[in-house]
């Protein structure tokens, strides 16, 4: 069969789940790939933990600086153009970043990399505007939990195979995720169909793309306010989470690429149980809103066990009792995507991930000098956890604002 039959055949196809789905799962795959290896390749570089805390949450910084720019024009074009081009722009993006941190042989490239990678990276929004374009606002919740199951998906199998591959050279997890990357381009190319049609696209305008001012109506949309800061507050717990986590591990249990892939699997294996399969259920009994208030509530509290934990099992025990945890994105989503109209779904989304790119920004920032000023305490010491009990403050007060948010809608209460 000929490209040209392969290309029409891919443009009759009916955008559906099913297929942003296998494109989100191996996105994630790849990226789960390098998550355990990335600060070891990092510390290969300095000559302390103290330095290798304060690199690595450098070469984070870069990546989501980079995405904070990035992530509303991408998205405002995915509006004008289509979603599927941007993915695959996005993908081009990811691949080169991973193959340029492979090759790096020091940390100003390892920094470079990160930041075009940045630049041109924005599929997580334009995969949820792409599943906004297709489903209708009472089922979107659900969807964008199947989308987060993929999510958790991906990060089972790639820490692990990370972890694994990382223990017999440091760089091959990033050239195989760069593989994967590859794979995931050649799959949207032939097969991914178009979301948006022709008659729902806007044209492309600098205003909607600008980072300040899509956050600014991002705000004023209806039923939205105090969730901006939610969104922030809660971001910025999960980011820490994210960059901090390997090296909390390996401080305070002593644990290796091996370990911390096996812990970031256990993590999504309850993000696939809990979105893939009883997100629905709860839907029934629970609006998005009741289960955000929830959701927060308990990942408030596991934020603060996990820094309180003294043996590596207790991290395990809280990933498993944390169920309602998983719930908050996508209820949170499922609200915001609601309020906006179908001709602006990417500039929206967009706009959250800008802001979430925003807070891994500011994220290394705040966790790593946390990291960096307990590295020298004995394993097992509590105040280790110092970032977790950051988090646990930052997620309280996204609590308290969401909780005062809903409250305040009078058509729909919360309790």
């Amino acid at each position: 069969m000929t490209t040209f039959k392969l290309f029409s055949r891919r443009r009759d196809r009916t955008a559906a789940m099913p297929f942003i789905m296998v494109t989100v799962l191996i996105d994630m795959l790849s990226i789960g790939l390098i998550i355990p290896v990335l600060p070891a390749l990092v510390g290969s570089f300095t000559g302390s933990q103290a330095d290798q805390a304060f690199w690595y949450g450098v070469v984070t910084f870069a990546f989501g600086f980079a995405n904070f720019f990035g992530s509303p024009i991408l998205g405002a074009l995915s509006d004008a153009y289509g979603r599927r081009p941007v993915l695959l722009l996005g993908f081009c993006g990811l691949g080169l970043t991973f193959f340029a941190t492979a090759l790096s042989t020091a940390l100003w490239m390892l920094i470079a990399a990160r930041l075009v990678g940045g630049t041109m990276q924005a599929n997580a929004a334009v995969a949820n505007a792409y599943v906004a374009d297709i489903t209708v606002p009472e089922q979107r919740a659900k969807r964008f939990g199947m989308l987060g199951a993929m999510f958790g998906l991906g990060f089972i199998i790639g820490p692990v195979m990370g972890g694994l591959l990382g223990a017999i050279h440091l760089q091959l997890p990033f050239f195989v995720a760069g593989g994967c990357t590859m794979l995931n381009f050649l799959y949207g190319y032939f097969l991914l169909p178009e979301s948006l049609p022709a008659e729902r696209r806007r044209a492309f305008r600098w205003s909607a793309a600008n980072p300040l001012l899509s956050l600014r109506a991002l705000a004023r949309l209806s039923g939205v306010g105090r969730l901006v800061a939610v969104v922030g507050f809660s971001g910025l717990a999960q980011f820490v989470l994210y960059t901090g986590w390997v090296l909390y591990t390996t401080f305070k249990f002593g644990w290796g690429p091996r370990e911390n892939g096996w812990s970031l699997a256990a993590v999504g294996v309850m993000s696939v149980i809990v979105q893939g399969f009883l997100l629905g259920r709860l839907l029934k009994r629970f609006s998005p809103r009741r289960l955000a208030v929830a959701g927060l509530i308990s990942s408030t509290l596991a934020y603060a066990l996990w820094g309180a934990a003294d043996q590596g099992w207790m991290m395990y025990a809280v990933i498993c009792l944390n169920v309602l945890g998983y719930t908050v994105t996508a209820a949170i989503q499922s609200i915001i995507s609601s309020a906006a109209d179908p001709h602006s779904q990417g500039q929206t989304l967009g706009a959250v991930s800008s802001l979430n790119s925003l807070m891994a920004v500011f994220a290394p920032l705040c966790g790593a000098p946390l990291l960096a000023a307990v590295s020298h305490l004995p394993r097992g010491d509590w105040r280790i956890g110092a970032p977790f009990y950051f988090c646990a403050l930052l997620q309280g007060a996204s609590l308290i604002l969401a909780y005062l948010h809903f409250r305040n809608e009078r058509s729909s209460p919360v309790l």
